[in-house]
């Protein structure tokens, strides 16, 4: 009888309550397992990834619409330029067309004059030689000179042989006519001479 009473007791008796006491099994939630924890790192990493990439994508729009703007400046500013560069170019021009011309409305002034004029030929004569006297002395003024010819050793490079005519009072190869006239800008050629070369035959025999 005791020996049953024992084993009832030892049954019965409830479990110590207190700060010792162990969980209850029937509020614990289960500790997750590693794949759980693993998604849970990858969604993590997912979202700050993901943030990242559109500030970014921010940064790199601002960056363009900069860029774009200062391209579209700097075009304006170059066609500004160009623009400006044309005018004052034909302003230029202009000026020094202007000054030329301006030289020779005199010379067209005694042009009309001469024409209009009832003297005789050698008065005619007399005035046109004043015009061209005139006119030379403004080309000189703007350092344009006359090519020389006649008597001069033929130079392709600023004579233009239209023939040939036989002279033995010259030298073989050197201009014996001046057919029109060329001239210089300083060293610049503006037009070549046109002129007959002299074909000496006793140079030439000897």
């Amino acid at each position: 009888m005791w020996k049953k009473k024992t084993e009832l007791t030892e049954v019965d008796a409830p479990e110590p309550q207190g700060e010792g006491a162990g969980p209850d099994p029937a509020t614990e939630l289960p500790a997750p397992t590693a794949e759980e924890e693993v998604e849970d790192q990858l969604e993590g990493a997912g979202d700050g990834t993901q943030q990242g990439t559109q500030t970014q994508l921010e940064q790199l729009t601002a960056e363009r619409d900069r860029l774009l703007d200062r391209l579209a400046r700097l075009q304006a500013e170059f066609e500004n330029a160009r623009k400006r560069a044309e005018r004052e170019r034909a302003d230029q021009r202009d000026f020094v067309t202007a000054s030329a011309v301006e030289q020779f409305l005199p010379v067209v002034d005694n042009f009309e004059l001469a024409l209009k004029s009832t003297g005789t030929e050698k008065q005619l004569r007399s005035g046109v030689s004043l015009i061209v006297k005139q006119m030379e002395e403004i080309l000189e003024k703007m350092q344009v000179k006359a090519v020389p010819t006649v008597g001069e050793l033929f130079d392709p490079r600023v004579h233009e042989a239209l023939g040939t005519v036989e002279r033995d009072d010259l030298p073989d190869q050197h201009v014996a006519e001046e057919v029109r006239r060329g001239y210089k800008i300083r060293e610049r050629l503006l037009r070549p001479a046109l002129v007959r070369v002299a074909h000496n035959p006793k140079q030439v025999s000897e």
